[in-house]
Parts: structure tokens; C-alpha cells; sequence
């Protein structure tokens, strides 16, 4: 069986890769989806700006050069099989990573401390960033997304505690005013995640991980499914368009998370990612093999 300190070093690597992938490499469902909504540009404008996004695409992927100046706060999704050897040397293992990677590929450093300034190296030094979502599966491998968001399309986020009363009807019109109120801010078109139920910090949470669906793929409940379609109908019809030129698509896709919630709430998230949707992700075995994953 290979060594420990072997894995660690797999993984590191592994997760510098990723997060080179991730700031220079948009995933190719995404480029696709843009090549589509530069097919059906109704004007001018609109069509010109899908135009240089996806120039600027397309050169970052061929020069390994990060898609935009912003390339993010880190956070990384791990699903950790029950028989993977490492578990609490992880996020030690993915801090220095992270290290690396801003040095190497390079990224911004966009870690700023309220009292130390910025660390320079993308890790802050109380440990919260990168942040780790961790899920325990079964099995003897570990899955790593790499995820790096700017900080426009953060801005941009909702969150509303609404009153249960208002149903799903009020939850939609929330993600729609979501989208009328951010406008060109985070860099349209906007692939948009809205979580539902579970509390103020679950709703973000699932709202957040839904941007990680491929575009086009629907949610496997076919009610929430057609709520996806309906909602991103209805944003696309907003005057907003790409970079904000009033005509177009403002959004790619839409994909929603429901959780059950407590019978006095109904927290809603609606979360942004630019088109500049930053994630990569690989498995790796138990025995050190690496097996990136094509979008």
C-alpha cells in the first residue's frame, strides 16, 4: 500500500492542478452554453459582448491564465469515502495547496484580515479560508471540487427569512427580484443557485452547491424541475442581457435545492456565479490514483 506521506503529496498536487483548472479552464458545458446564447444574440450589443467573453475564454484556457484579474476566495468541496487512510490532515493538506497554487498559477491573493491585512497567500490565519464543505460517503476514495468565487457575484447575494405564507410563489418572485436588483453588478449571464428551507445558513449553503450542477441538468424531482425551467424563463426576461446591454440573456441556467424547513420559516438563498463559473474536480483512490472529471 502506498505511504501516507506519498498520498499527501498526491493530493496536493491534485489540488493545486485543480485550482489552476478552476481560474483558467471554464468548464465546457458552460462554454457551450455561451457559444448557444451568442448563436441567438438579438443584437448588436449583446452579441459582442458574448463575443469577448468567449475570447477571453478561450485564451485563458489555451494560455493557462486565469479568465479574470478576480480570481476568487477558495473553497473546497470534499466527499471523503468511510476507507480513505487521510481525514483530519485534509484541510492542512489543501491550506498548503492553496499556498502553491497562488504562487504558481498564479491567483490573487484576495484574503484580507480586518486586522493583519491581506496574507498574501489566499489562506487566512484563522483557518475559516479556504472553507471546507465535508460530506462522508461510503467507499475508499476522496472527490475534491475546487471552487473559486468572486467576489461581484458574492455581492450580489440574497438571502431573505420570508413568512411561510407566502409559498413558492413568493420564494420565485424573490430569486427574480434577486436578479432584477444585482442587474450588470456581478457580470452577466449569471448561472444562479437558490436554496430553499433548511435555516439561514443551509438555504446559502444548497443554493451555492447547485451552481456545481452541470447546465441543463434538471433537478431529479420533476415539480422542482419545472420550477428551475420557469424561473429561468422568467429571468431571461428581465431587460438586463450580458454585461448588462438591456437585450439578451441575462442567465445560463437555474437549478434550485430544497430542504425541509421549520413550520415558522422559509429561508430562501439566491446565490450568483458570474459566467466565469470556477470549479474543478477530481477523484483519487486510496492507492493514489487521480482521475480529473471533464465538464
Amino acid at each position: 500500500m502506498m505511504q501516507t506521506a506519498t498520498l499527501e503529496t498526491i493530493i496536493e498536487d491534485t489540488a493545486v492542478e485543480l485550482l489552476r483548472r478552476a481560474a483558467t479552464s471554464l468548464p465546457k458545458d458552460v462554454f457551450a452554453a455561451l457559444e448557444e446564447i451568442k448563436k441567438e444574440a438579438p443584437t448588436e450589443s449583446a452579441l459582442l459582448q458574448i463575443e469577448n467573453i468567449v475570447t477571453d475564454a478561450r485564451i485563458a484556457r489555451e494560455s493557462s491564465r486565469p479568465m479574470c484579474q478576480d480570481t476568487g476566495i477558495v473553497s473546497f468541496i470534499l466527499s471523503v469515502g468511510d476507507n480513505f487512510p487521510l481525514k483530519s490532515k485534509l484541510k492542512d493538506i489543501l491550506r498548503e495547496a492553496t499556498r502553491r497554487a497562488t504562487k504558481e498559477v498564479p491567483l490573487r491573493p484576495n484574503t484580507v484580515d480586518f486586522f493583519k491585512g491581506n496574507s498574501g497567500d489566499n489562506v487566512d490565519p484563522r483557518g475559516y479560508i479556504p472553507f471546507f464543505y465535508i460530506d462522508l460517503v461510503p467507499g475508499d476514495e476522496i472527490k475534491i471540487t475546487a471552487m473559486t468565487k468572486g467576489g461581484g457575484s458574492s455581492n450580489i447575494a440574497k438571502l431573505g427569512m420570508l413568512k411561510p405564507g407566502v409559498g413558492l410563489e413568493g420564494v420565485l418572485k424573490f430569486a427574480i427580484d434577486a436578479v432584477a436588483e444585482a442587474g450588470p453588478k456581478g457580470c452577466p449571464p449569471y448561472r444562479v443557485g437558490i436554496g430553499i428551507g433548511g435555516g439561514e445558513d443551509i438555504c446559502m449553503m444548497l443554493a451555492k452547491k447547485a451552481l456545481l450542477r452541470p447546465v441543463g441538468k434538471r433537478h431529479d424531482d420533476p415539480e422542482i424541475a419545472k420550477l428551475e425551467e420557469a424561473t429561468m424563463e422568467a429571468m431571461n426576461r428581465l431587460p438586463i442581457g450580458p454585461m448588462g446591454v438591456g437585450s439578451g440573456k441575462t442567465v445560463i441556467d437555474v437549478n434550485i435545492n430544497l430542504a425541509s424547513r421549520h413550520p415558522a420559516s422559509l429561508p430562501v438563498g439566491v446565490v450568483f456565479s458570474c459566467w466565469a463559473l470556477r470549479h474543478a474536480s477530481a477523484s483519487i483512490s486510496k492507492d493514489g490514483n487521480v482521475k480529473y472529471m471533464e465538464y
